[in-house]
C-alpha cells in the first residue's frame, strides 16, 4: 500500500490564527491510505521525539487532524477535502514551498514557544 499523501500544502498561517504559525494539508484516496499517512507521520515524529497535543478524526478516517501545536496537519481523503476547502479559507496565507522548508522542530528567528505559553496557561486554570 502506497503511503505518499498528494497534494501537499502548507501554509504559513502564524501572522493570521494563534492556533498555529503552519498547517499542513494533504490528501489520500482511501480511508485506508488516510490513516496510513498519519501512522507514517506520527511514527516519524514520535522517532524525532515530536508527539501531538491532540488528534481527532481517527473513528471515520475521512479527515484526521494532528495538533502538534505549531504545526498542525489535516490529511483528508479526497472529496472531504474539496467539500470543507480549507485552501479558499487559509487563502490570504503566504504557502511555504517545501522544497525550501526547514526540518521540523528548528524554530524560526522569530518563533514564539506556544506550547509553553500554553502549559503555562493550563497550569494557571
Amino acid at each position: 500500500m502506497d503511503k505518499k499523501a498528494s497534494d501537499v500544502v502548507v501554509f504559513e498561517v502564524g501572522g493570521l490564527t494563534t492556533v498555529a504559525d503552519y498547517f499542513l494539508i494533504c490528501s489520500a484516496e482511501s480511508h485506508r491510505q488516510v490513516r496510513a499517512i498519519r501512522d507514517h507521520i506520527d511514527d516519524t515524529l514520535s522517532r524525532q521525539g515530536c508527539h501531538p497535543f491532540s488528534s481527532e478524526g481517527e473513528g471515520t478516517s475521512r479527515w484526521i487532524l494532528m495538533d502538534y501545536s505549531d504545526l498542525v496537519i489535516h490529511i483528508f481523503k479526497d472529496d472531504v477535502r474539496s467539500f470543507y476547502a480549507l485552501e479558499r479559507l487559509w487563502g490570504d496565507a503566504p504557502r511555504m514551498d517545501l522544497d525550501e522548508a526547514r526540518p521540523i522542530g528548528q524554530p524560526r528567528p522569530t518563533h514564539r514557544p506556544k506550547a509553553a505559553i500554553r502549559r503555562r496557561k493550563a497550569a494557571r486554570e
